[in-house]
């Protein structure tokens, strides 16, 4: 965990050598009807150095918000790294660091999976409004599991793979909002995987596909990704709508 979160390098430097290398300009301040022209704030950015240490004071603040350390006392931080750099004597000592460090991860943590309970309950009542209307429509089927599905473009004459094969495949995903958070089509590139190695919600309806047919898939969160945050859009307790295509049965 250590490791993980005083992971900024030089390397991370580097990927930010902009802040040394470029000539920063003042910003052309706005005119207001009242005050006239505003004076830029005065840059305190005088040479390479100041350049560097306010890079890496970006970086160490983008690493701890990536990770959910973002709400950290500010004015505290900057006296512990003044002391530590100062050489002066510092408040705790260094064999309580890391149990110090440890219990903030573990309290943000446990906020962090707080407020993903709420969110995907709320998310989930949403998504139930939706499948509950989805489910009278004409076409659409659902399963035992609450796997809706409709079936877009029929093969009966193709082959059904089983959980153990590879299969090839074209999606669509997108949440009941319509926000598109993956699609195989749009990049224009299918996609080969183990049928027993994705969702549970694909894994059912694709067992039940035939190779060339095309499905318009319902997937409740307790068949996709459950209370978890799944990149970016993907918020807790997201129900998930995929036009998947079975292409092919890859052959080993």
């Amino acid at each position: 965990m250590m490791r993980i979160i005083f992971s900024c390098t030089i390397g991370l430097l580097i990927a930010g050598t902009g802040y040394g290398q470029t000539k920063t300009t003042k910003p052309v301040a706005p005119k207001t009807a009242t005050t006239g022209a505003v004076k830029a704030m005065p840059n305190p950015l005088k040479n390479g150095k100041d350049s560097a240490s306010y890079a890496l004071g970006i970086r160490i603040a983008q690493n701890l918000e990536s990770q959910g350390l973002g709400k950290l006392n500010v004015a505290i931080l900057q006296r512990a790294l003044a002391d530590q750099l100062g050489k002066k004597k510092v408040i705790i000592p260094e064999a309580s660091l890391n149990a110090c460090i440890e219990d903030f991860v573990a309290e943000a943590n446990q906020e962090k999976i707080a407020l993903a309970k709420v969110a995907s309950e709320q998310t989930k009542k949403q998504a139930k409004v939706f499948l509950d209307a989805n489910a009278k429509r004409p076409g659409v089927i659902t399963l035992p599991s609450g796997l809706q599905y409709e079936v877009i473009k029929n093969n009966p004459d193709g082959v059904k793979p089983v959980a153990s094969d590879q299969v090839k495949c074209h999606y669509h995903g997108t949440l009941i909002d319509g926000t598109v958070f993956d699609s195989s089509v749009e990049r224009g590139e299918p996609i080969v995987f183990s049928v027993g190695g994705v969702i549970r919600g694909w894994q059912e309806a694709l067992q039940l596909m035939t190779v060339g047919s095309k499905w318009k898939l319902y997937v409740p969160a307790d068949l996709a990704y459950g209370d978890a945050q799944a990149g970016p859009k993907i918020g807790p307790g997201s129900t998930l709508i995929f036009e998947v295509e079975l292409i092919s049965i890859e052959k080993e």
